[in-house]
């Protein structure tokens, strides 16, 4: 039969044990160390106590004439007892040189020879020493009585060990009762504090958080999507290598522990993490990147932070517009499709009619009409991509009642775009700003985030009353010039800071992100965007792109 396996100590656990044992080597060190102390102090305060003893004794005038009578043990044996009674010590023997005793507490032991050592004492001097006499081991001073220059005898005075050990036994006791009780409190103090962390800990040992830990560095590092955690002061607790990304924060920046105002953010988006309520799914650009942005606050009694999850919505985005270029393309098509069927039918009519010369002239002449446009735009402009996206944008913009010209001096040779300039780029600036520049013509109410466009003709082919947009597209060698301009009414010198801004558009809520992306794409290629009037009246738009060595430059509106 396999037995469970048992789960090991949890780390308050752990730490509690340690500190319990550690509480209690501690407090049985002190023990020990008050118990030797004491055991030496006791000797040294016992040894203090029958030397003063066996001094005052010794230089008492009473003793010196109580020694020089025939019978001194009559006067010194009452003497010697009363002051025992009085100090409190065990005996006071004294005695003459040849250490025959006049006094003892037994009196049996009078006249009897003194136990221990007196060679220091008949030498003149007082000595201390522990000796085992006929009360026991006891710690004793001998010192002389002198008569003058003369040792006429000797005193000696002690206590037992016993009496000095059980003074240290009633110490030991409280000291016992002092140990025990800083022991409770130690470990009272320990439990206390440890099941706190037990609950901060979850009640995991130091092997499960540690796991835990490489869990949490490995999911931040690994995750795509953007994680912030703010503290209730505003300020980052923790971001992971997906939010540096999307805000634009380089590895060198030290975020943790900033607050949000002083990461330079848009102020939309600063606002947006700031923001004391949740924020589910909102669209917020950085300098290079659009950004989905959910913040959640944590509460629990009080603000105790925020936490922020940001998805990368730039590729999404720009699918977006790919998708309803598709979209528009398609349109276009369906309407030709049906144009041409008007037109072969009339061409069928006509021929059944019998005006065959008609016929061929009016077929003829919608032939010329789109050759010469293809040829147009295709010899100006050799770069495939923009091409296809002209003739698209051309066709679409023919259906709203537009006409889309190409400047003269357009001119973009094959290769001379570099590899490093994205053609997603170039899509998105020329595509965004034709759609714009198409909203404003065809409805005369500024400018929009979002419409179709018209099909290309050439600048000799506009007319002068129509709605018309006019594309330049050139390649020089150093840069590429992308200029949109449109017959719409243009936009107010007011307004010419906040056409970049997300959300700004003529056509209400829910608009207004083309030319903040144009902004962005031109700004990670190193370009620039300018606003200014049209020659037609209405707006113009001239994007600027390095084709050389680029480095990023600040985009002016």
């Amino acid at each position: 039969m396999r037995l469970p396996r048992t789960r090991p100590r949890s780390l308050a656990g752990q730490l509690f044990a340690m500190q319990v044992v550690l509480i209690a080597a501690v407090v049985a060190g002190c023990a020990v160390f008050a118990y030797v102390s004491g055991s030496a102090q006791a000797e040294r305060t016992a040894a203090r106590q029958v030397r003063a003893a066996a001094l005052a004794v010794a230089d008492s005038p009473s003793v010196r004439e109580a020694i020089r009578t025939p019978d001194p043990s009559a006067v010194l044996q009452p003497y010697a007892e009363q002051v025992r009674r009085d100090t409190g010590i065990a005996f006071i023997t004294i005695m003459d040189t040849d250490r025959k005793r006049w006094t003892h507490p037994d009196p049996s032991q009078i006249g009897e020879t003194f136990l221990g050592h007196t060679e220091e004492a008949l030498a003149g001097a007082t000595f201390t020493e522990t000796y085992t006499g006929t009360l026991g081991p006891s710690i004793r001073v001998v010192t002389p009585v002198r008569d003058g220059d003369r040792i006429i005898g000797l005193v000696s005075a002690g206590i037992t060990v016993d009496r000095v050990s059980s003074q240290v036994r009633e110490q030991l006791g409280a000291l016992a009762l002092a140990a025990g009780g800083a022991l409770a409190l130690g470990g009272i103090g320990t439990y206390v504090i440890n099941a706190r962390l037990r609950r901060h800990t979850h009640g995991m040992n130091a092997a499960e958080l540690s796991r835990l830990h490489d869990y949490h560095q490995a999911t931040l590092h690994a995750v795509r999507e953007g994680l912030l955690m703010l503290d209730g002061q505003r300020r980052i607790a923790l971001i992971n290598d997906a939010g540096r990304e999307l805000l634009g924060l380089g590895p060198e920046t030290e975020a943790v522990g900033r607050t949000v105002a002083e990461l330079n953010l848009p102020a939309p988006l600063t606002g947006a993490l700031l923001a004391s309520e949740a924020r589910v799914d909102e669209l917020h650009l950085t300098v290079d990147r659009v950004v989905v942005v959910n913040t959640r606050p944590v509460v629990g009694g009080e603000r105790r932070g925020t936490v922020v999850t940001l998805r990368d919505h730039t590729e999404l985005q720009a699918l977006t517009g790919e998708l309803d270029s598709e979209r528009g393309f398609t349109q276009a098509l369906r309407s030709q499709a049906h144009e041409a069927a008007n037109r072969l039918h009339t061409v069928v009519s006509l021929i059944e009619l019998g005006r065959v010369a008609e016929a061929v002239e009016f077929a003829t002449a919608e032939l010329e009409l789109a050759q010469v446009l293809t040829d147009r735009v295709v010899g100006a402009v050799e770069e495939p991509v923009l091409a296809a996206l002209l003739l698209g944008k051309a066709a679409q913009a023919h259906e709203r009642g537009v006409e889309l010209e190409l400047a003269e001096d357009s001119l973009i040779d094959d290769g001379a775009l570099p590899p490093s300039l994205a053609q997603r780029d170039l899509v998105t600036i020329l595509g965004n700003l034709i759609d714009n520049a198409v909203d404003a013509a065809s409805e005369g109410d500024g400018l929009a985030s979002a419409a179709a466009v018209p099909a290309p003709r050439t600048a000799a082919q506009g007319g002068a009353g129509r709605a018309r947009v006019t594309v330049t597209a050139l390649a020089d060698g150093r840069e590429l010039l992308l200029r949109v301009s449109d017959t719409g009414p243009g936009i107010g010198p007011e307004e010419a800071d906040e056409v970049f801004r997300r959300g700004w558009s003529t056509h209400g809520a829910g608009r207004g992100l083309g030319l903040a992306l144009v902004r962005q794409a031109a700004h990670r290629n190193g370009g620039s965007v300018e606003l200014d009037r049209a020659p037609e009246g209405g707006a113009r738009f001239t994007v600027r792109l390095p084709l050389g060595d680029r480095t990023a430059t600040e985009v002016t509106a």
